[in-house]
């Protein structure tokens, strides 16, 4: 095992990364509810738009938060840019293929093309992060990954533009979850700073997009402004764009980017799962059941043996030295 994932062992309580990645599965589960009421309930016409009120809502919250000294983060100045290089970059690129993928592509074949994420942050870890994973947990990714071609297998449409996009899509995801792991881990920004600068770079450019692409202008001519419940329902997106945000990086913090992917991958599952019962826009197929069960197990079992995995005794002393040799390294908390 290498010296970063035994120093992440050393330094975080199975408590903490069994409540940080509760944090990010209800979450993201809360969000993908609300969203799912703004976009389709009442037809908001913006993606982008909602986005960049998730960031606003981000940058707003921090910086207040930060003059009340609740939590405190690195003041700007020229080596911010530097330091979270390259965050905002992945982002925008991760929102961009994201939307272009979701129109070119049906439901099953997004579905289990999003679960090569998965596999792709795994490699990022083992190059970036330098990070080794046994070999159960390997198994139990390949069980999600099949279980998801399984499921999508009697809809293997292609289109190489969607194709093209979704698989960008899960290069820049993967990229995104690994390196807010190293930047969190490894730099001064600390979690505040990387969320805050981050959405406040990304925040220009994509208004400049939305703008551009005329996206602003049909936002901001919805008819629904007027209504109380949309206007709540639109600022609950926003504010819990913000705490999933800073789910996502403290589970990457106290776990691993690939503990992260894996659960937005059952949680993708287990609303699947809901919808066969709630709904009543699931199909229902026994080879889709069959993929979904099969998917759902291995995510599972990685759950299972990341968050029961405890060291030896006979690695006691072996813990203890690299617990001496990190802290004389270390930079001081985050």
């Amino acid at each position: 095992m290498s010296v970063k994932v035994c120093q992440e062992d050393v330094e975080h309580s199975g408590q903490l990364k069994f409540l940080s990645a509760v944090f990010y599965a209800g979450s993201s589960f809360l969000i993908t509810m609300v969203n799912k009421t703004v976009l389709t309930t009442f037809r908001f016409p913006s993606y982008m738009c909602l986005g960049i009120g998730q960031m606003a809502a981000t940058v707003v919250v921090l910086y207040a938060a930060k003059m009340s000294k609740t939590v405190q983060f690195q003041d700007f100045d020229r080596s911010i840019l530097l330091k979270i290089f390259p965050l905002p970059l992945l982002y925008v690129g991760n929102h961009i293929t994201g939307l272009a993928s979701t129109k070119k592509l049906s439901l099953p074949m997004f579905t289990v093309l999003r679960k090569f994420t998965i596999l792709m942050t795994m490699f990022l870890e083992v190059y970036i992060l330098r990070k080794t994973f046994p070999k159960h947990l390997v198994f139990s990714v390949a069980a999600i990954v099949l279980g998801a071609m399984v499921a999508a297998s009697s809809d293997l449409a292609f289109d190489i533009q969607g194709y093209t996009f979704i698989l960008l899509n899960d290069a820049f995801t993967a990229a995104t979850s690994v390196y807010t792991k190293k930047k969190v881990g490894s730099d001064s920004l600390g979690k505040y700073g990387v969320l805050f600068y981050n959405a406040l770079i990304i925040i220009i450019p994509t208004l400049m997009a939305s703008a551009y692409t005329g996206d602003l202008h049909e936002a901001v001519t919805f008819e629904d402004w007027v209504e109380a419940t949309f206007i709540f329902c639109f600022l609950m997106s926003c504010l819990m764009g913000f705490v999933l945000m800073y789910s996502i990086v403290l589970c990457s913090y106290y776990n691993s980017a690939l503990t992260t992917a894996v659960l937005g991958a059952i949680k993708n599952v287990a609303v699947a799962f809901i919808g066969i019962f709630v709904g009543g826009d699931y199909l229902f197929s026994w080879t889709n059941f069959l993929g979904l069960s099969i998917c759902m197990s291995g995510g599972l079992m990685y759950s299972y043996l990341t968050f029961h995995n405890k060291p030896s005794g006979g690695n006691t002393g072996a813990v203890q030295e690299l617990k001496i040799h990190i802290s004389e390294d270390s930079k001081g908390p985050l």
